[in-house]
């Protein structure tokens, strides 16, 4: 019922606009206007033309595109439409002059149909045309606009996925590396394998926590970059040579995140590291990128890469931005340009939307929370039979416990901050002092 008398409102409207074009009309061909009665008379029967021409028509038009509906914009189904504009426009006009002139105005039937000219339809029929063709052209701009949308939708939903996937590829990328180089270091040095052990469950959490960002601040990706090249120093110790930029031009500049890490195990993967061929990788800034630069001495002997890293990272910024990760490789070095991206964000939104989007953010943040703690947890319950069965292997003293109890102490860690407790403050102890506060300044504001 609601779409009917919007529809009736939409003929109002439409009549009313007919009707002041016309008195313009009459008005520059210096034809006078009744008054009174006459006026109201006109103005009724003009909205009565406007009513029913509007709505057969427009009902005419959603059969068409019912109908025709997977060919409504081809040629074929246009020209079915204006010919039964054309019929439908005529009938209504017929039926309408009839009640007008036979039962309005008292003219016999006969005389009435003897009298009638098709002159007296062209004007009618170039009207609903021309309202038709409007409607017509607001719709196939709205069909345009929705088919971009929906094409933008498939897109992002498509990168999206392809983005998740890519990402999801780094845990068992990272866990797997770094357990081989776990495994060299309990036969070379199982003190340092105890210290690796304890600083890899630091290191993966921040993998956890990072893992399902598009983008992280290229300072923040620099501080990882700089831990984890601790943890490989542990068994290479002065073998690598490692340099990062003191100062950056724009520490806010975003990076996809582990990307360094992955380009530091490559290096580190890929060629001899040794006292006598030190392995030398420095980061720095150049023109917007961020270099990433080793000198080439492959191994003799290495097993075929299967070149998840250097392809994820490519993929992932494929899907980000038009700018690209460029790999040169000569005889001497190695080089890995990644774009230093910016992100801005200049739409404005309702207070209410926005209350509602921060509420979902907040939400899924601690949906996101939840999970990195899951997969922490479960990590570590695997890890532990892991870490005794190389206990067992390398004999000796019982160092698993070290790395057992370290790593437990950071999962609990982990624990209390998802669940928002403090054994000393109390649970969720920051969210009521934040509102303490807020209500604190809140009260202040009244009494100034």
């Amino acid at each position: 019922m609601s779409r009917f008398l919007k529809e009736i409102r939409k003929a109002f409207l439409v009549g009313l606009l007919v009707f002041v074009i016309f008195g313009i009309i009459r008005y520059k061909q210096g034809i006078g206007f009744p008054s009174g009665i006459d006026l109201l008379e006109l103005f009724a029967y003009n909205q009565l033309y406007a009513l029913v021409f509007y709505l057969s028509n427009a009902y005419f038009f959603m059969y068409i595109l019912k109908r025709f509906k997977l060919t409504f914009f081809k040629l074929s189904t246009l020209v079915i439409l204006i010919v039964g504009i054309i019929l439908v426009t005529s009938l209504d006009l017929f039926f309408l002059r009839v009640f007008q002139e036979v039962y309005m105005g008292g003219e016999n039937l006969d005389t009435f149909i003897s009298e009638e000219k098709i002159r007296f339809y062209y004007i009618p029929i170039i009207i609903s045309l021309l309202v038709s063709g409007s409607f017509l052209a607001v719709f196939y701009y709205r069909h345009i606009q929705e088919g971009k949308v929906k094409e933008q939708k498939i897109i992002a939903g498509t990168a999206s996925a392809k983005f998740d996937a890519l990402k999801n590829q780094l845990d068992p990328h990272f866990l797997f590396n770094s357990l081989n180089v776990l495994t060299s270091l309990i036969e070379e040095n199982p003190d340092a394998a105890t210290k690796f052990t304890t600083s890899l469950s630091k290191v993966y959490r921040y993998v956890l926590e990072q893992k399902n960002k598009d983008l992280i601040s290229v300072e923040e990706e620099l501080k990882f970059a700089k831990l984890y090249m601790s943890l490989i120093k542990m068994r290479f110790e002065d073998s690598i040579v490692f340099s990062i930029p003191e100062k950056l031009t724009n520490p806010e500049a975003k990076v996809v995140p582990l990307s360094l890490q992955l380009l530091l195990e490559n290096a580190v993967k890929h060629n001899m590291v040794t006292p006598s061929k030190k392995l030398y990788i420095s980061i720095y800034e150049e023109n917007g990128n961020l270099i990433i630069k080793n000198n080439l001495q492959p191994k003799q002997v290495v097993k075929s890469g299967t070149g998840v890293g250097l392809k994820n990272i490519q993929q992932r910024y494929n899907l980000l931005t038009d700018r690209t990760v460029s790999i040169i490789k000569n005889e001497k070095e190695f080089y890995v340009s990644i774009p230093l991206l910016t992100k801005t964000v200049s739409t404005m939104k309702p207070q209410e939307a926005f209350i509602s989007e921060k509420k979902y953010e907040r939400a899924l943040e601690r949906v996101e929370k939840l999970k990195g703690f899951y997969i922490h947890f479960t990590i570590y319950l695997i890890m532990i039979p892991v870490f005794i069965f190389l206990n067992y292997r390398s004999g000796g003293f019982p160092w698993a416990i070290f790395p057992i109890v370290g790593w437990g102490f950071g999962v609990a860690g982990h624990a209390m901050e998802t669940y928002s407790y403090n054994p000393f403050l109390g649970k969720n102890w920051e969210e009521k002092k934040i509102k303490e506060l807020m209500e604190k300044d809140q009260t202040n504001k009244k009494y100034k």
